[in-house]
């Protein structure tokens, strides 16, 4: 179930007034730690698959993946120092490192971490961790040397994601969730 304050929902209706049969499409992208919600004031109809909720006043069109991303969320519009606009809070938005991946897929991905990309990156006092597995995606934290420096995403895109999709060609994605500002010692830092 989808929730819309009655501000979220005025809002809406005010944004819609022109229209007879008002919907507003959400998509949920991103990472499963900060995910990104798109949100688009449409004249269409539904496709086959989406979902459609009815709101009062209005409909809530979504695709399969966002309404399970989304649901049991609630809408807010907010009005602060940050900006004006719509506002999720989202209780499926999980913490970095609430639950260890699991399964033989995470079981692979660690084995290369530990064989082959963590001796690497060893010598420049970093170390890179397994957080999380979405499908195909795998979500990495970089530490150490690692956290804050400087090449860290050529690092990344050069040797890490090439050693694992060439270990496990299966894997889509690879995405960097570490907070690389608080880096407290970088290997490298750019000028």
């Amino acid at each position: 179930m989808l929730t819309f304050t009655d501000r979220a929902r005025e809002m809406i209706l005010q944004f819609a007034e022109a229209l007879d049969d008002p919907k507003i499409r959400i998509a949920v992208h991103g990472s499963p730690f900060a995910p990104q919600y798109e949100f688009a004031l449409v004249d269409e109809e539904p496709a086959g698959e989406d979902r459609v909720v009815p709101m009062e006043g209005f409909k809530v069109l979504l695709d399969e993946g966002s309404a399970a991303r989304i649901d049991g969320a609630t809408v807010e519009w907010v009005e602060n120092d940050r900006g004006t606009g719509f506002e999720v809070k989202n209780p499926n938005v999980r913490r970095l490192g609430e639950i260890a991946p699991a399964g033989e897929l995470a079981e692979r991905v660690r084995q290369v971490l530990e064989a082959r990309v963590n001796p690497a990156v060893a010598s420049h006092g970093g170390e890179i961790t397994l957080v999380d597995i979405d499908g195909d995606t795998v979500y990495l934290e970089l530490g150490g040397g690692c956290q804050g420096c400087g090449m860290a995403r050529v690092t990344l895109k050069q040797g890490v994601e090439k050693m694992l999709k060439e270990a496990i060609p299966e894997i889509g994605g690879i995405v960097d969730v570490t907070d690389h500002a608080s880096g407290a010692n970088p290997y490298y830092v750019a000028s």
